[in-house]
């Protein structure tokens, strides 16, 4: 009997150390985010064939304060250097607009960075509060100065992305 509570005690304390050591892994996933590749729930092949630019998607949230199961291409220029949580994406018309994963559900490499994606999901405009501005500033490894200077609540165009794949 003592043998079985030993060997017991010894398989609970290596499961604890195996959880803590998951626990404590921090960053974005590894990966070089090459073409081709898919994270999240993916994105269907109608939705590469029909991905609108930033200017239409602003053009219907004039009419709608959310638009559901929309896709958009963009290049990521900024990727979260914490968790890959979130990234920001460029369009070809220069125009910059905030990503977050759905239900926090999957995070992306920052070799994401510099490529071209097609995005499927959800869109809104949204006030977003100074705090929140700044937690995402300091995400973005921002200095002090950048920070301090964020005083305002923005109105900003934000993506929830169900899925991303990397097409260029």
């Amino acid at each position: 009997m003592k043998k079985l509570g030993l060997l017991l005690s010894f398989l609970f304390c290596t499961v604890a150390f195996a959880q803590n050591s998951e626990a404590k892994k921090v960053g974005p996933p590894e990966g070089m985010a090459m073409v081709g590749e898919s994270y999240g729930a993916g994105v269907s092949a109608n939705s590469e064939k029909s991905a609108i630019s930033v200017k239409k998607l602003d053009q219907i949230l004039k009419k709608s304060a959310k638009v559901e199961n929309v896709a958009i291409k963009g290049k990521v220029v900024k990727v979260c250097d914490k968790k890959g949580c979130w990234l920001t994406v460029e369009t070809a018309n220069k125009e910059k607009f905030f990503v977050k994963m759905k239900d926090y559900a999957f995070f992306v490499p920052t070799a994401l960075e510099g490529k071209t994606v097609i995005l499927e999901g959800n869109a809104e405009t949204k006030v977003t509060s100074v705090d929140e501005q700044k937690h995402y500033a300091e995400d973005a490894k921002k200095s002090q100065a950048e920070i301090d200077a964020i005083t305002k609540p923005q109105q900003e165009t934000r993506f929830m992305a169900s899925g991303i794949k990397v097409i260029d």
